[in-house]
């Protein structure tokens, strides 16, 4: 099996972990504050993953290294996860994963300004079409989320996409599962002062499901997905593999509509299907072209 096809499997199956992220972090908030819940899920993702490094005795990471670190903290660790959480008060988890269609293109940007990619244009093409059919569904619905949901998601998707394109770039010298490790351990102290600022003052009307919603947060949609994501887009390609998130959204919608109840358009099935097409003609086209 060649890197570009281990790269795409690794890829779909961090995409299968990420498709569960909005709805879970949607029935968390039934019992927890956005900001306190992602505090949460980022102290105890770093607690696992200080806990994997010195398990396996990792070396600290150079000083060169925490620039890019940061970056990956800064839009994965936090910026997404507050964003979409603080969205997710104005707009239901199904309305709010539609942008999750934008969210390869803005990988492959990122992937052009930060990991020195160079695209076929027709990959741009292929690319464009996938996100607009994900937008087009989208008003065929006729969502009307609030302005200040809709906003919040637009930047979820450009801080996450600048991460996901610094994490794969320096996980191609460092290693994909250390990345992520360590960039959750660089936030861990900030999170942790604000841990105890953000405490709940009344625990008593948190469910059951809010407990088990933020442990997959914390443990999957923090840690585990981005382990086999990061490992994908470093073996495939930040812009190629970025493609199969095209797909996330549809996977999400399925997930909201059994967790949470929230209605999918039975014509979701055939846009699934010509978003698969965007993907496979993205793959095909996705080799650096000659600088």
């Amino acid at each position: 099996m060649n890197r570009t096809t281990q790269g795409w499997i690794f890829g779909f199956l961090g995409m299968l972990v990420f498709s569960g992220s909005l709805p879970a972090t949607r029935l968390a908030m039934a019992g927890f504050d956005p900001v306190f819940l992602t505090v949460a899920r980022a102290v105890l993702a770093a607690s696992v993953a200080l806990a994997l490094l010195l398990f396996t005795r990792q070396s600290l990471p150079d000083r060169r290294d925490f620039r890019s670190l940061l970056i990956v903290s800064l839009g994965t660790v936090v910026g997404f996860p507050l964003l979409t959480a603080l969205a997710l008060q104005y707009v239901t988890s199904a309305h709010s994963l539609v942008f999750i269609g934008l969210l390869p293109l803005s990988t492959a940007i990122f992937g052009v300004l930060r990991g020195g990619e160079r695209l076929h244009p027709i990959f741009w093409l292929f690319s464009g079409l996938g996100s607009a059919l994900i937008c087009g569904y989208a008003l065929r619905n006729g969502l009307h989320g609030a302005l200040k949901g809709d906003l919040l998601m637009l930047a979820a998707i450009v801080v996450c996409g600048l991460g996901y394109a610094e994490g794969a770039t320096h996980s191609r010298r460092m290693g994909g599962w250390q990345v992520i490790c360590w960039a959750l351990v660089v936030a861990l102290p900030l999170m942790l002062a604000l841990l105890f600022v953000t405490l709940p003052a009344d625990w008593s009307h948190i469910g059951v499901a809010s407990w088990w919603s933020l442990g997959y947060v914390a443990v999957f949609s923090s840690l585990v997905g981005f382990l086999l994501w990061y490992r994908g887009l470093a073996l495939g390609g930040i812009g190629a593999v970025g493609q199969l998130q095209l797909l996330q959204p549809f996977f999400g919608m399925v997930l909201a509509a059994v967790i949470l109840s929230e209605t999918v358009d039975p014509t979701m099935v055939m846009v699934t299907l010509a978003v698969i097409v965007c993907v496979f003609g993205a793959k095909r086209f996705s080799r650096p072209v000659a600088r």
